[in-house]
């Protein structure tokens, strides 16, 4: 393999993994394991493949869309909750005194991250050959150029989007928030600061 095809395919591995984790892990899983079967490895000759194929894209889409709209958190019982954002608040709701679930109600934001979600799965899609061959066969050029062209064009679209609407949720299926990974790589680094500020400190009083 060539340098620059070395290059072009990180580039597209990278870009991929950039695209995934925009959408819910469990949605993308579902997808990826069925879509080789109910396609028939993209050989939809008759309508008995191309209809849940069809079902299936279309309720993957509507989860990837869905879930933007849900959110969880920490209640009293010191367990995970999850619920719909509402323009009062997460709904279920059961009461919680240490948390305000009306910051959790709905925003522009989400509208916004819900239909970048359905964009990106319609690109993981495009981007699924079996799919692909199954209702619309490309040519193995055209093919090659969208692998090119889809993944850093949207990535950088996602970094666009996301730097002017940050997602602030952490809702079904989607792996812990950045926000919180932040605060746990905080509080990590102030503890190993301060222990070896006090290491120093013990070191120069000898």
């Amino acid at each position: 393999m060539s340098a620059s095809q070395k290059t072009i395919k990180d580039q597209t591995l990278s870009g991929l993994g950039n695209l995934l984790r925009l959408l819910p892990t469990g949605t993308v899983f579902t997808y990826q394991f069925l879509s080789p079967a109910l396609s028939n490895h993209g050989n939809c000759d008759t309508f008995k493949y191309k209809f849940p194929t069809s079902i299936l894209v279309g309720l993957c889409g509507l989860a990837c869309f869905f879930s933007t709209f849900t959110d969880s958190y920490v209640g009293d019982d010191k367990k995970t909750h999850y619920g719909i954002a509402t323009l009062k608040g997460l709904w279920p709701s059961p009461e919680s005194k240490n948390v305000d679930l009306s910051a959790y109600k709905l925003r522009f934001a989400d509208f916004v991250h819900a239909f970048f979600a359905a964009s990106v799965f319609g690109v993981v899609v495009l981007l699924d050959q079996n799919t692909v061959d199954c209702f619309y066969p490309l040519s193995a050029s055209t093919q090659k150029t969208l692998l090119k062209v889809l993944p850093p064009a949207v990535g950088a679209a996602s970094s666009v989007v996301f730097m002017a609407f940050p997602n602030k949720r952490h809702g079904i299926g989607y792996p812990k928030s950045s926000t919180e990974s932040s605060k746990d790589s905080k509080s990590s680094t102030s503890t190993t600061t301060g222990t070896t500020t006090a290491a120093v400190s013990s070191t120069t009083e000898v």
